[in-house]
């Protein structure tokens, strides 16, 4: 069996250890394919004069997993909506921040939550995240919290609670939703 070479492959999502082999580039090549597309994308580029307001009055704070794409999956377009990302759109200190400014000064009035099916943050445990990234040869992470969960609904609904419940936040109406990745579906679950 081939040894996968990419972290969003299924063998790292099930936490299977794997070492990446990555060719080091230089770094004039590491980004040259990303700042070749920017300059396509800056030669036709038209939202320059949309404002920094969510035109919906949503935020969206949903996972990094690449699958997913907030706005389509949404049915919005720039400028609709706040969009924060993280490793199992989970609610920290720093999305609380951010929604507190988001809210007050660009326009947001309600919050979606959006977690989804087949999340690595979701069915392991800290120590399996820990041993993957050793294993990957990654340093010793035992002192980070990546804030896995086995009970993800559970981690959902404390989570809405969590921005619910802070004080900075009273202005605003919270959701929170599971989005299948097998399906498209999006299941309000509080």
């Amino acid at each position: 069996m081939q040894r996968p070479t990419h972290p969003g492959t299924a063998s790292w999502r099930t936490g299977q250890p794997w070492a990446p082999r990555l060719r080091r580039m230089s770094t004039d090549d590491a980004f040259a394919d990303v700042l070749a597309a920017n300059s396509a994308y800056a030669a036709c580029y038209q939202l320059a004069e949309l404002e920094a307001r969510a035109a919906k009055g949503l935020g969206v704070l949903t996972c990094m997993d690449s699958r997913i794409d907030p706005l389509a999956l949404l049915g919005l377009d720039p400028g609709d909506a706040k969009i924060l990302r993280n490793a199992g759109a989970r609610v920290t200190d720093d999305v609380l921040r951010t929604l507190v400014l988001a809210s007050y000064l660009l326009g947001v009035e309600r919050i979606m939550v959006v977690a989804h099916t087949s999340c690595r943050m979701a069915g392991g445990t800290e120590e399996d995240v820990h041993a993957a990234i050793r294993a990957a040869g990654g340093p010793d992470t035992r002192s980070i919290s990546f804030l896995t969960t086995d009970d993800q609904k559970s981690a959902l609904r404390a989570d809405v609670q969590r921005v619910r419940s802070w004080p900075y936040l009273g202005n605003v109406t919270v959701g929170g939703f599971l989005y299948d990745l097998s399906t498209g579906r999006l299941c309000r679950v509080c």
